[in-house]
């Protein structure tokens, strides 16, 4: 599939067919994950991934609100996005290279976060990417380090719903040229 057939398909999906996803899949898309630019090469993504079913109806009933458990009712894969903080956008003696400090943390994991959906577009899955989570329930239930800082919960799964293409602005309404 060509890149632009990728980017142009890719939606945000709050349905899913009740079908499991091939363990082999997720990690081609971790592995395309793996691939994305980071700050210093520093590569501080990490991927909490849930495929147990028992473990998925808890993370859904408990460490999401309602309204994104429903979005991802029948998902069979959520992936716990972090990042290991005070190391993307620091010196080595812990001071922060610039004004940005742990937003490079941020930065990078989006980084990776898009290649990720982008790979599971390419193999036919669909993704919704929700940040709004029980950062506390998910440290515990997957025993994520203190360490770690966590940003999103991404369903992933075979979509049940072929959404239209939200609008998007042009070149001009977002970029200046000189």
């Amino acid at each position: 599939m060509e890149f632009n057939q990728v980017i142009n398909q890719r939606r945000s999906i709050r349905k899913y067919k009740d079908k499991k996803v091939d363990h082999q899949l997720v990690c081609k898309c971790v592995e395309a994950a793996i691939l994305a630019p980071s700050w210093k090469n520093s590569q501080t993504a990490r991927y909490y991934i849930i495929e147990n079913e028992e473990m998925l109806k808890k993370v859904k009933k408990e460490a999401l609100p309602e309204f994104n458990a429903k979005n991802c009712e029948n998902a069979p894969v959520l992936i716990v996005a972090t990042f290991v903080k005070n190391r993307s956008g620091f010196e080595r003696d812990g001071t922060p290279t610039n004004e940005c400090g742990q937003g490079w943390g941020y930065y990078d994991l989006g980084l990776h976060n898009m290649n990720l959906v982008l790979k599971a577009s390419e193999l036919g899955l669909g993704t919704l990417i929700m940040g709004i989570r029980d950062e506390k329930k998910l440290k515990d239930y997957l025993n994520i380090s203190d360490d770690e800082i966590v940003v999103s919960v991404i369903s992933m799964g075979y979509p049940d719903i072929d959404p239209d293409k939200p609008k998007r602005k042009e070149v001009h309404d977002i970029a200046k040229f000189y």
